[in-house]
């Protein structure tokens, strides 16, 4: 496995358990393997990013219905 692809898989794992955190449901095994993996500045940057994607969409629906 290349830097690269590495690096790739781990935002996509940042970005996965970012995801399941909001929506409030996670595996205990996958919790405890991210929390093994993963750091939590990492953890905090990405709900950081994810939450502004979530209030940024919410704003684009409400546009997009009231138009």
């Amino acid at each position: 496995m290349t830097a690269e692809s590495k690096k790739g898989a781990r935002i996509l794992q940042i970005a996965k358990a970012v995801i399941f955190a909001f929506m409030g449901i996670r595996k205990k095994s996958d919790l405890e393997q991210d929390a093994a993996t993963l750091k939590p500045s990492e953890l905090i940057i990405g709900g950081i990013i994810g939450a502004i994607i979530f209030v940024v969409s919410i704003i684009l629906i409400v546009r997009m219905v009231v138009s």
